[in-house]
């Protein structure tokens, strides 16, 4: 009985997952569907910028090699073309079929279709971006022991979350869907937990944009051994 729950929990997680993400490339498409693309990618090139600024981080500081997790089409490695980098998201093949993204015109990124579980790292990174992605993983857990893991020991990691407010809305979005792109529902303190466990010290946290549901945090951690 003890293994048919285990199995029932893990299909469970998987099976969110997937659904998480089928309703992931629906968003992009209809999100990008009247929208010209080299407007978007000119906007959302600035909008990374910002992003940069607002946490005290130059992009001339950002140390190579580099890896953006979860990227979607259009992920901060849009503002590092020339710089040795890696892009990783299971949905990339999806993502060409939309205007705005096509893999070669980005000659200097390393693109892996796959999930961050599956990644194998052939290096060790110095800037690590995990934006907005970490709650659409499967085994949390498992990523954020990997994060240390890929991440060089004088390396960064920048992590950005949607934190749950309040602990009952926290317990009722996890038990139902109601944030159907996010698997995985936490607060603040409870990230910051998985980040420590894991042997990482909070440089520095960052909120972006309050809500009621979620407020929208980054935290630039680095590796404690």
């Amino acid at each position: 009985m003890v293994i048919d729950i285990q199995h029932y929990f893990c299909f469970m997680k998987r099976f969110r997952w997937q659904i998480a993400q089928f309703f992931e490339n629906f968003w992009w498409k209809r999100y990008l569907k009247n929208r010209a693309s080299s407007e978007y990618l000119a906007w959302k090139k600035d909008y990374w910028t910002t992003f940069l600024s607002d946490i005290s981080l130059s992009p001339t500081a950002v140390q190579e090699p580099i890896i953006d997790i979860g990227c979607g089409p259009a992920g901060i490695f849009l503002l590092f073309e020339g710089k040795e980098i890696t892009a990783l998201d299971p949905l990339l093949t999806q993502y060409e079929e939309l205007a705005i993204f096509k893999k070669k015109a980005y000659t200097s990124v390393d693109f892996a279709n796959e999930r961050f579980e599956d990644f194998t790292a052939a290096k060790k990174y110095k800037t690590i971006f995990c934006l907005n992605a970490i709650n659409h993983f499967v085994d949390i857990d498992f990523s954020f022991n990997k994060l240390r893991e890929i991440c060089d020991n004088q390396g960064e990691l920048v992590l950005s979350v949607d934190a749950h407010n309040f602990s009952f809305f926290r317990k009722l979005f996890a038990l139902i869907p109601f944030d159907i792109l996010h698997p995985h529902q936490y607060n603040l303190a409870e990230y910051e937990h998985f980040l420590e466990k894991s042997g990482f010290s909070i440089d520095r946290k960052v909120v972006l944009k309050k809500e009621f549901f979620f407020d929208y945090w980054v935290l630039v951690a680095k590796p404690t051994h």
